[in-house]
Order: structure tokens, then C-alpha cells, then sequence
């Protein structure tokens, strides 16, 4: 008799990016009758609130943390998209022996990494395990993703100097100077690593990401189409926090759900910034306004 189905999961550090990827699988553990791992590289002791979340994950879901990586080596001012980076590339030969160990008793199916994870696929090719990328940003953040290769190859200056603004593939044109922060400086290791990553996205047997039709329809449909070496796309989203009525800040969400019912069809418009983003008082104000 064949054992379950079960998946691994290797989410990059920080909160922002392992709330989404639980919530994921419990929408697969859930729905599809399945088990998980989540293999978790670091650099030391995790936070309280990553060590409680985590203790509270459902029965289906599990969780073993790697050893720790050692950042010594690097400058005071190495910026987080390199630190992350690395944090996995540093984790792959303690990865292959946990997926190793695991594949004895367990029926692994498939891994999951996000948008930071990618050198975690070269276990995955070794142990002959399928490897898909959970996407937890906007779909116009992956069409851009899945654009940068090209547009490293044939943009030779900075992209805030381009004149015009740039083309993404189902999405509005940007300027370069509004382009993720890592993007800003090409000579800089954050673009190098950034640029890594997103070239291996390719390497994926399947591409999943936190958005829907209704909301990037062009950015989705773009993704969709199909291209010689282009994984397929995915879209599962809005993938929501189940859980707390509370929020962090003591706020009753349903208050906040009745008031925009309440509103007029088509009137707000919603604006994230993740868990990283903030803004000074001044920013906030030109926004609203």
C-alpha cells in the first residue's frame, strides 16, 4: 500500500513569508488529504512569535528547523535580500540530509520553496523530488520577476536612467525608478542574488502564486501563456490568515468588514505594503490624499 501524499516546504526567513506559505498548506492538507514538513533554515534561535506560531500548527503540518548558518563573514552592511538568500544557499547540504531521512518513512511528493529559496531545488533534483515555487507577492511582481533576466540582458544602464518607462508582460508600464528596491542598484549583491533567484524559477515544475483573475487578470493571463521553458502559473490566491478575530494592533476585524460593506461598490481601494512596509506620517498623508 502506498503511503500519503506528503510535501516539504522551505520558506525564507521572516514572518511575512512563512504566514502565507502555512496558510497554503493548510488549504492543501486540508483539501487534498495530505501531509507537510516545513524545514526551516536560520541563523539562531527564532523569535517568540515565530516559535508560537509555529507550535500552533495544525496536526497535518510539522515542522524540524536546520542548523544555523553562520553570517560572520559578511559586511554590517549586506542588505536583507542577500542575507536571505544565503541563509538558503548556506542550508542546501543540511537540507539534502533532513529530505533524505524524511524520504524513509515518508511519501514526499514534492517540494515547496518561495521566492527566496531557490538553491533549495538542487536537493530537490538530486533526490528525484518534484519542485514547485509558492509566490507569495503580486502576480505583477512575478511577471516582473520572470521578466528581469531579459531586461538585465538588454538594459545596459541603471533602470531608474531608462527615459521610458518599463514594459512587464500583462502589466501597466513602470518607471525604473519605481521598481523594487533591490533592482535599484545592479552592482550591488542584493540585485546579483535577486537575479539568482529569479533565473531559477525556471527550474520549477510548477509555478503557485497569492493572487487571482479578478484581481491581475493581465498579469495572470500573461504568466499563463504558454512558452517554451516557462513553468506553468498557478494562481491560488487570496490566500487569508484563518484564525485570530483580533488583530496585532487589538482591532475587532469584523468591525472592520461591516464598515466596508458598507461602502460604496468600486470606492476603496486597498493598499499593502507587507509586513516589511512603512511609511513616515508625511507619506501617509500624500497617499490619502
Amino acid at each position: 500500500m502506498e503511503k500519503p501524499a506528503h510535501i516539504a516546504i522551505v520558506p525564507s526567513p521572516g514572518m511575512g513569508h512563512l504566514i502565507p506559505l502555512v496558510e497554503f498548506a493548510k488549504k492543501l492538507t486540508a483539501q487534498h488529504n495530505l501531509s507537510a514538513t516545513f524545514i526551516i533554515p536560520n541563523e539562531g534561535p527564532l523569535s517568540h512569535s515565530q516559535c508560537e506560531f509555529l507550535d500552533s500548527l495544525p496536526n497535518a503540518i510539522n515542522y524540524t528547523l536546520l542548523p544555523p548558518v553562520n553570517f560572520d563573514d559578511l559586511p554590517q552592511d549586506t542588505k536583507i535580500e542577500t542575507r536571505i538568500s544565503l541563509m538558503v544557499s548556506r542550508s542546501v547540504t543540511a537540507l539534502h540530509a533532513t529530505l533524505s531521512s524524511m524520504m524513509a518513512d515518508k511519501n514526499i511528493v514534492a517540494l515547496f520553496v518561495d521566492l527566496f529559496g531557490t538553491d533549495a531545488f538542487d536537493a530537490a533534483v538530486e533526490l528525484g523530488v518534484p519542485r514547485y515555487l509558492f509566490f507569495p507577492a503580486a502576480a505583477m511582481t512575478l511577471s516582473l520577476c520572470l521578466h528581469l533576466p531579459k531586461l538585465d540582458q538588454t538594459v545596459s544602464c541603471e533602470y531608474r536612467d531608462v527615459p521610458d518607462p518599463i514594459q512587464i508582460p500583462g502589466c501597466i508600464p513602470v518607471h525604473g525608478r519605481d521598481l523594487l528596491d533591490p533592482l535599484q542598484d545592479r552592482s550591488n549583491d542584493a540585485y546579483k542574488r535577486v537575479l539568482h533567484n529569479v533565473k531559477r524559477y525556471f527550474m520549477a515544475d510548477g509555478i503557485v502564486v497569492n493572487s487571482f483573475k479578478g484581481l491581475e487578470s493581465g498579469a495572470i493571463e500573461a504568466l499563463q501563456q504558454v512558452e517554451p521553458g516557462k513553468p506553468p502559473v498557478y494562481p491560488v490566491g487570496p490566500l487569508i490568515r484563518s484564525g485570530s478575530v483580533q488583530s496585532n494592533m487589538g482591532v475587532n476585524e469584523s468591525s472592520c468588514l461591516k464598515w466596508l460593506d458598507g461602502q460604496p461598490s468600486g470606492s476603496v481601494l486597498y493598499i499593502c505594503f507587507g509586513s516589511g512596509g512603512s511609511l513616515s506620517s508625511e507619506q501617509l498623508c500624500e497617499l490619502a490624499m
